[in-house]
């Protein structure tokens, strides 16, 4: 949805509410997923997005502020069954510890044209996290898919009652890693309509891309922890980090 204004005219925090930052790399020791998790809460940043193995620090950290909990799940590849994918979101949403739940598409299906099983695996993961209230953000990783691909698989989504569409998972080797280029965004927001939100993730590393963004009427994006202070405009403002260093020794 378009924002009231500009993103150049919003505030840090106004900022930090489009980010769910990631803390997702697959060989962070557990000191490093507490600091990065610890980071994206003195950030204010919308959520922490996470492997299911980090809840429990997560849960810890993410206690008692406004940062919530993004989990993913059948993460980065997707390829599990729908029965599995099911059981694997049942599980990580019957804790009532998650607020979002981000699931990987079979993106094989969709460059097969399998739009009834893309669709129907993708309805029994949002059945059952909206059965507890978590909401559902399908991951497409878009740079494997043609834009009519793009467009068919947002309106599957939205037929399986998907709360977002998001565009990569970041870890996609199998040919160009753009993520959320402004073609791809626009072409999501031209098919949703305002009938889903739409995530962007994957190479959004400037300050001048994720203003874009923003003005364009995206709804939330993917951050790396590396690059979160730096679209915020806080890796080289000195009245930044003195902020940061107030929000850290005060957690």
């Amino acid at each position: 949805m378009k924002p009231q204004k500009n993103a150049s005219e919003m505030s840090v925090k106004e900022l930090a509410s489009y980010i769910d930052q990631s803390v997702l790399k697959p060989e962070f020791t557990q000191a490093e997923i507490r600091k990065y998790i610890q980071e994206g809460i003195d950030y204010g940043c919308k959520t922490v997005c996470i492997n299911p193995s980090s809840l429990p620090i997560a849960k810890v950290l993410c206690g008692n502020t406004d940062t919530k909990i993004c989990i993913v799940c059948d993460f980065p590849f997707g390829l599990s069954t729908t029965a599995s994918k099911a059981m694997q979101a049942e599980e990580y949403c019957k804790s009532g510890d998650i607020f979002e739940l981000d699931i990987v598409a079979n993106y094989g299906w969709i460059r097969s044209g399998m739009w009834k099983e893309v669709e129907e695996d993708m309805k029994t993961v949002c059945d059952v996290c909206h059965k507890y209230g978590t909401a559902v953000k399908v991951i497409f990783e878009t740079d494997a898919l043609t834009i009519e691909e793009v467009k068919k698989a947002t309106e599957a989504a939205i037929m399986a009652g998907a709360d977002f569409v998001k565009t990569s998972t970041g870890f996609f080797t199998g040919g160009k890693n753009e993520g959320a280029t402004i073609e791809i965004i626009q072409a999501m927001m031209d098919v949703a309509k305002g009938r889903t939100k739409i995530k962007g993730s994957g190479g959004i590393r400037t300050q001048e891309h994720f203003f874009q963004l923003i003005d364009m009427g995206i709804d939330r994006m993917g951050i790396g922890y590396k690059s979160t202070p730096v679209v915020l405009g806080l890796s080289n403002s000195s009245k930044g980090e003195a902020l940061f260093t107030k929000r850290t020794s005060s957690a």
